[in-house]
């Protein structure tokens, strides 16, 4: 892996790793630099910084957050500076962070590793991923022709295909055992062939 992706096993990150990484930077060797000297920080730094402590602030990112602090030598005591937000040790929740760029319309870089082309509805890293609607496109896919029913009608089909594949989308209960009823509802959302009769047969 490239040093960068070693940055994917962190659950939490501060704001300072967070803006950076959106920018493409890795934050190691940068961390302790990149705040004191501002005019040498990569594109896009301070704005992603500022943007992420102010929806941290909002609660529309979730994480921690720790306020900046000031002297105050009348009263010989730190006070807290209101609206303010410590970069370096408040923490912002990575899964929560990434919906939060999606929201803005950031959907490459850092936090969206390349797909292959695979669409956001059936990418699981996609913080709007529905594992049931991914499973009826995926049946649907695996089962697209008559051709392929052999025999079956398109729901019976489908439905095999989906308890052979429960595991896979979270169709199980909780001994392990396919989710009967969850499935036929997925099978009644593809089947392309909902009024019923038999199949017809490759060219009739």
């Amino acid at each position: 892996m490239e040093a960068l992706d070693y940055w994917r096993l962190c659950d939490e990150l501060n704001v300072i790793q967070a803006a950076l990484l959106v920018v493409g930077c890795d934050p190691s060797g940068n961390e302790e630099s990149i705040e004191l000297y501002p005019d040498k920080s990569p594109p896009g730094y301070q704005a992603a910084k500022i943007g992420i402590s102010n929806a941290l602030c909002r609660k529309e990112i979730a994480g921690q957050i720790v306020p900046l602090y000031d002297y105050n030598a009348d009263c010989d005591a730190f006070s807290e500076i209101d609206g303010t937000v410590n970069i370096k040790q408040s923490r912002v929740e990575v899964a929560s962070l990434r919906t939060w760029l999606a929201g803005r319309g950031v959907k490459t870089g850092f936090f969206f590793p390349d797909t292959g082309g695979i669409p956001d509805y059936l990418d699981p890293r996609h913080p709007r991923y529905a594992p049931k609607l991914a499973a009826a496109v995926h049946a649907w896919l695996a089962i697209e022709n008559e051709s392929a029913v052999s025999g079956k009608s398109p729901k019976q089909a489908l439905v095999r295909w989906l308890r052979e594949q429960a595991v896979r989308f979270g169709l199980t209960d909780g001994d392990g055992k396919p989710n009967e009823t969850g499935i036929e509802e997925i099978a009644k959302v593809a089947n392309w062939q909902p009024s019923g009769g038999a199949p017809k047969t490759p060219g009739g």
